[in-house]
């Protein structure tokens, strides 16, 4: 298998789970409907689990563009392969939210909430203020890259096109699980928590092909932008302390 199929398959599997623990407790009619935010929050950390398990010792378990950029500016993942890599992540979540769709379309007829059935998607802010949104996704972001790049460790070197494996998964899930699912539990109730701009872009695409209703793209960008910011400043830090 490719990195490129690798990093598609993990992140298709990380949206299959993390939207799909998202569609169980908000969508009418289904065993966990209204079953609450801890188990939102733990699905998705289970989601981070099982992608980056698959993808870990092909790609590198990226899965996530804020993390290949971040990779690349501390000089750990070649720029090279950093669009290719953001390219098969967004597939990949487009993949992954389609199967949602799929797995729960008996349930998404039947829910009136047009709001409900977007947060199945993509994220969207429990209050809406630009700079407020903007601000937790950065810090959201910062928190996962800055500190995935202590749990690599300095062992990891500067992936090539014949070495791409090199990179996120040399760590192992369990402790990528943990960190997002403490981010899920003390910072995600503001926005979300996309940390992920594959993960809020690709579904709202899908959103938008397979439901009638706003995909709220005003608000697109945020989750796009905040998490590459967040990425780029926990660089920042983690070079000046090296």
């Amino acid at each position: 298998m490719s990195p490129f199929i690798a990093e598609i398959i993990g992140t298709m599997l990380v949206i299959l789970l993390g939207n799909g623990v998202v569609a169980n407790v908000v969508l009418k009619g289904t065993k966990g409907n209204n079953s609450g935010w801890i188990v939102i929050t733990t699905g998705w950390a289970f989601a981070v689990f099982v992608g980056v398990t698959v993808a870990g010792p092909i790609s590198g378990a990226h899965l996530n563009p804020a993390v290949t950029i971040g990779l690349a500016l501390i000089g750990k993942f070649a720029w090279s392969q950093v669009s290719y890599y953001i390219i098969a992540q967004i597939i990949g979540a487009m993949l992954g939210a389609f199967l949602v769709w799929l797995f729960h379309k008996d349930h998404f007829a039947i829910t009136e909430d047009e709001g409900g059935k977007l947060a199945c998607f993509s994220t969207i802010p429990a209050i809406r203020n630009t700079f407020s949104n903007l601000i937790s996704e950065i810090i959201g972001a910062f928190v996962l890259i800055f500190v995935i790049f202590y749990i690599a460790g300095p062992e990891l070197s500067i992936s090539t096109a014949s070495d791409a494996k090199i990179g996120l998964g040399s760590i192992g899930a369990l402790p990528v699980a943990i960190l997002v699912w403490a981010i899920g539990l003390s910072l995600g109730g503001t926005t979300g928590y996309a940390i992920n701009p594959a993960r809020d872009l690709g579904p709202r695409i899908m959103h938008s092909l397979l439901l009638k209703g706003s995909s709220d793209w005003s608000y697109a960008w945020i989750p796009i932008i905040g998490p590459i910011i967040g990425a780029c400043l926990a660089a920042l830090l983690y070079t000046a302390m090296l």
